[in-house]
């Protein structure tokens, strides 16, 4: 029984390193709909800035 539970405790520490561990290391997809609502999506530079006030 003793082993179950080590087993156990020890596969669920692990879980939440693994499930994280295809996002190490990447840059977060920016599109234009995940632009704050003061800022504009440029094409060129392939991010949100600013925009522009008249």
């Amino acid at each position: 029984m003793k082993v179950l539970v080590t087993f156990s405790v020890l596969a669920l520490s692990v879980l939440p390193s693994l499930a994280l561990a295809d996002c190490r290391g990447h840059p977060l997809d920016q599109t234009a709909a995940s632009c704050l609502p003061s800022m504009i999506w440029d094409d060129a530079q392939g991010r949100c800035v600013p925009q522009p006030t008249s």
